[in-house]
């Protein structure tokens, strides 16, 4: 029953704020009556607390269930059972309802104070906690913090630092900006004069060859961003921006949901760093935005500052280490205090790959040990100096109030996140249901700590953390009942058998495997629910990385951590042990991950909520009391289940799909072409034909922002979206830009530097490593397919590997063809003069004339199997279907790549327009960039009729052919 009301209450709240921006009407009026949320969470408080108290002492006992069955009490005990349930009935559903509207009010008041326009301006900034990252262009890292903006005005002009200096200054003196008109006009604007935001500051490394694009670099004022601590006010240039239509919400090619995981930490916009000021604010002229909250607000500061100067302190040497003792000493760190800003994006994707991202975060094991080495301590003294103490007080109420206090405090310096605010909370509730008697079970109270927690901060159902905490406790839970119940009956059966310690060894080695197998299978659907993969090395390494982690780094983390308040050069030695520790088995896991034999690890399963659901159902039986159901009654949802997995799978294979995939560049695409093979078995043991497309539409004949993609981060990328469609093998892959490089030039004596190549040469270079990872067939290489040897020897020195890839190259060139043995489908180049010594004529257009429909979708990284269609940007035909597909028979898609416009003046010239006039597709579609430099002429010629773009934008060209359809959406 408490299982069945806590997960109603949690779907309630979390299905409200999924749909609550898909509300048409405002929710105003309807919220003007309900009361304040703290109000709501002690109703609610109350409520459940009734509800806990009618289920528990309505329970019957062994005697009263004697004595209800005797004649004469048989109806006066149906009669109160009844009364009973229609009590509970209404008390879980007004409790179900309350968690709704307790979501719709936490969801109403972010509404009220986002971001909801890009602006710049120029803002107080108080920085809060500690930053997420750190600003380092060795590890190509940027600044993010989380702050609060105030004292908001229009940026009329740039700023330079001596200006807001001049700024600073002035605030200090009068402690407010100058209250002109223009100010004041502004602030109106925000509906009051004091309008604040909490916003996440960005500030990256620019490119040093292209920054600023000829302006000075503001690296060294940004670099002292570092350097602010929590608590400090500065005077910023900023350029604001709503969180839905950020940069790294719209273009996040990684699957990361980053909108939701901004707003669960109730962000009400995003802020790129345009300048900034030398000084910071005097704490005496200083100003708190949290007077509601002051003195816990000044509590909580001081935490953080400890926690900052924590990592100043590990961060004093660093551009000393190397690269691999840099990482050690960031996750040592990391194990201590929660933060992660010191780790690269190597070490978490390695965390990741080995299934044991988990160990990063402070949890329960963290709590628990620190809680217990302090109570053991405090219990000793007592034990020794003052025993008498123990009259008035039990040692256990000591050691559990030592215990308590620890963790609560611990919690805070490390963040108070969710595994570790669950330990601290659960620590003190099971404390007090022992003092006060009450019979009241563990996983009692586990459910009620996570509605009560998702009843404080509804967002906290956006974070993995919450799910994977929760459940994974739960669990635990369940194997230790059952785990007991099987080795109390093992003990009645094999007495006298296990006395050896080599028997003992086996016993303890096999619980630990079946317990993490048990873990690893009951939590890989919320894994693939949550992030869309799970590693299978998880299985495996984390059967001796717990037992490192939790018996010797953590707790050997957690001496040095107390040995620094007395004695920092204690402390920096046993840093130094447990960096070394943390290195070696860094270098093991990459050994063990890099194994040809073992290299696929990932699982790709797209998960739905519907198949989730199912998932639950098929649970159900097992989580509900022995012989309380039929465990047959499984068999149904699992089976459909199964069904379900199964015909989702082979959706995708028989429906010719283009997804358009994300890349985290808007100048460069990459499109999937997945073709059903039909009867064709001699072709691929594969259902479909993939084809990879992948270009870059940054023109040639204007300055852009240089691009911070490499080809590491493009094959990353592209390699989980593979995964996720069901991609092991592509028939073909074609590069259809064709100039030398995508950041820098190359020398014309075909002389590289082997550092930069993985950004002189990102599309070739991304090929070369998906080569190594899947079987490629053909590999098509516009421009300079000749160079494809000397790519293939500077990725061999790259990655320390031997043996040549086993893929070919051949140009890219107009007339070159490729067919199916049944002519379904086509690909032909239509552009691209690699003999021609201009490498403005190189790119190369690509034509799919195709014999059944192709549905184009743009990806969706964090839920695959919600893809949308693309939407056509324009339309010239005269039919005006709304089918955004290319849905008629012998249909021709153009996959368009032009940086020059001469590469149409070539193909007038070389191409008779009469070409066009041979085909038989009755229906052409172009697909490109919004930057293209086709000509108005030449989309006559090619007889298209609807034309979409990658970046979402009108093609200028195109506008006076015919009418402009509706642009898809931003979010």
């Amino acid at each position: 029953m408490y299982w069945l009301i806590v997960g109603l209450i949690l779907v309630a709240m979390i299905g409200v704020l999924a749909v609550a921006d898909s509300i048409p009407m405002s929710l105003d009026s309807f919220l003007s009556g309900l009361t304040s949320p703290s109000s709501l969470f002690l109703l609610l408080t109350m409520l459940s607390i009734i509800l806990v108290a009618v289920l528990q002492f309505t329970t019957p006992s062994a005697s009263n269930l004697a004595s209800s069955q005797t004649p004469s009490n048989i109806l006066p005990h149906r009669f109160f059972r009844i009364i009973t349930y229609i009590l509970v009935a209404v008390l879980a559903t007004g409790l179900i309802v309350g968690s709704a509207l307790q979501a719709i009010n936490s969801y109403q008041q972010a509404r009220t104070t986002e971001v909801i326009e890009p602006m710049r301006v120029q803002a107080l900034v108080t920085i809060e906690g500690i930053s997420d990252s750190v600003y380092d262009d060795s590890m190509e890292s940027g600044y993010r913090q989380v702050a609060i903006v105030s004292q908001i005005s229009p940026l009329v002009s740039d700023l330079s630092t001596q200006d807001l200096n001049k700024i600073t200054d002035k605030y200090a003196v009068n402690n407010s900006l100058s209250g002109d008109n223009s100010l004041k006009s502004f602030a109106h604007k925000f509906d009051s004069e004091g309008a604040t935001y909490r916003i996440l500051l960005n500030a990256y490394p620019k490119n040093p060859s292209k920054s600023s694009l000829g302006k000075p670099s503001n690296d060294s004022q940004l670099r002292r961003l570092n350097h602010l601590k929590p608590g400090d006010q500065i005077f910023m240039s900023l350029a604001l921006a709503p969180i839905a239509t950020s940069e790294q919400t719209i273009n996040n090619p990684s699957g990361f949901d980053s909108y939701r995981w901004l707003k669960a930490r109730h962000v009400d916009g995003v802020a790129n760093v345009l300048a900034t000021s030398t000084v910071t604010v005097p704490d005496a002229n200083s100003t708190s935005v949290f007077s509601d909250h002051s003195y816990i607000h000044n509590f909580r500061t001081r935490i953080d500052q400890g926690r900052w100067q924590l990592r100043q302190h590990f961060y004093e040497d660093w551009l000393e280490l190397t690269a691999i003792d840099q990482q050690a000493r960031a996750v040592t760190l990391s194990l201590l205090t929660g933060d992660r800003s010191l780790i690269s994006r190597d070490t978490k994707d390695l965390y990741q790959l080995a299934g044991i991202s988990h160990l990063l975060a402070i949890s329960g094991t963290h709590i628990l040990f620190l809680a217990i080495m302090l109570s053991a301590g405090v219990v000793f003294i007592f034990d020794r100096l003052y025993p008498t103490v123990y009259r008035s007080v039990p040692r256990w109420q000591l050691r559990w109030g030592v215990m308590v206090g620890a963790a609560f405090v611990y919690a805070l310096f490390t963040g108070f996140d969710v595994p570790a605010a669950r330990t601290a909370w659960m620590l003190l509730a099971l404390g007090l249901i022992r003092l006060t008697l009450l019979p009241i079970s563990t996983i009692r109270v586990l459910f009620a700590l996570a509605v009560l927690i998702a009843w404080h901060d509804p967002y906290v159902l956006w974070q993995a953390g919450y799910w994977l905490s929760f459940i994974a406790v739960a669990l635990l839970l369940k194997y230790d009942d059952t785990s007991n119940r099987d080795a109390q009956s093992d003990t009645v059966h094999n007495v006298g058998l296990v006395n050896g310690f080599s028997k003992r060894i086996w016993e303890t080695s096999k619980r630990l495997f079946k317990l993490q197998f048990w873990l690893f299978i009951t939590l890989l659907p919320i894994t693939l629910l949550l992030f869309g993969k799970a590693s299978l090395w998880g299985l495996i390494i984390n059967l001796f990385a717990i037992g490192l982690f939790g018996w010797v780094i953590v707790p050997l983390n957690l001496l040095a951590g107390l040995c620094y308040l007395l004695s920092p050069a204690i402390a920096d030695s046993i840093w130094t042990l447990v960096s070394t520790i943390v290195a070696h088995l860094h270098e093991l896991i990459i050994w063990l991950t890099s194994l040809p034999s073992l290299s696929k690890a990932w699982l790709y399963t797209p998960i739905n909520t519907a198949i989730m659901l199912m998932v639950i159902l098929s649970m159900v039986p097992w989580l509900l009391p022995r012989g309380f159901v039929s465990r047959w009654l499984a068999l149904p949802p699992l089976t459909l289940l199964m069904m379900t997995v199964y015909a989702n799978q082979q959706s995708l294979k028989t429906i010719p799909t283009l997804y358009i995939l994300p890349t985290g560049d808007r100048y460069v695409s990459a499109v999937l072409l997945q073709y059903p093979n039909g009867n064709n078995e001699h072709t691929s043991k594969n259902k479909n034909i993939n084809w990879l497309f992948l270009a870059d539409h940054r023109p040639t004949t204007i300055r852009t922002m240089p691009s911070r993609l490499t080809s590491d981060k493009l094959f990353t990328a592209l390699e989980q979206q593979l995964g996720s469609l069901s991609v092991d093998a592509l028939e073909g892959i074609i590069v259809q830009s064709g100039y030398a490089g995508l950041t820098t030039t190359l020398n014309n004596n075909d002389t590289f530097a082997t550092p930069d190549i993985r950004q002189s040469e990102i599309l070739p270079m991304t090929v070369a490593q998906l080569a190594a990872r899947i079987p490629i067939g053909q590999y098509w290489q516009a421009g300079r397919s000749d160079r494809w040897g000397n790519l293939q020897q500077a990725y061999q020195t790259i990655n320390h590997s031997e043996g040549r890839l086993g893929v070919s190259t051949q140009p890219c060139e107009q007339g070159t063809t490729w067919q199916l043995p049944n002519g379904a489908l086509t690909i032909q180049a239509l552009t691209g003069w690699s003999k021609v010594g201009d490498a403005s004529v190189w790119d190369c257009t690509i034509a799919l004339d195709t014999s059944l429909p192709i549905q184009i979708l743009k990806y969706d990284a964090a839920h695959p199997l919600k893809s949308l269609p693309s939407t056509i940007q324009t339309r010239i035909s005269s039919d005006h279907s709304t089918v955004q597909q290319v849905n008629d028979p012998l249909s021709r898609l153009i996959l368009n790549t032009d940086t020059h416009q001469r590469v149409w003046q070539m193909w007038s010239l070389l191409c008779s327009a009469d070409a066009f006039n041979n085909q038989t597709s009755s229906h052409t579609t172009w697909l490109g960039h919004s930057e293209s430099q086709i000509t108005t002429e030449v989309l006559r010629y090619q007889k298209i009729d609807a034309i979409m773009t990658y970046d979402y934008k009108g093609l200028e060209v195109a506008l006076s052919l015919g009418e402009i359809g509706n642009v898809s959406p931003q979010k």
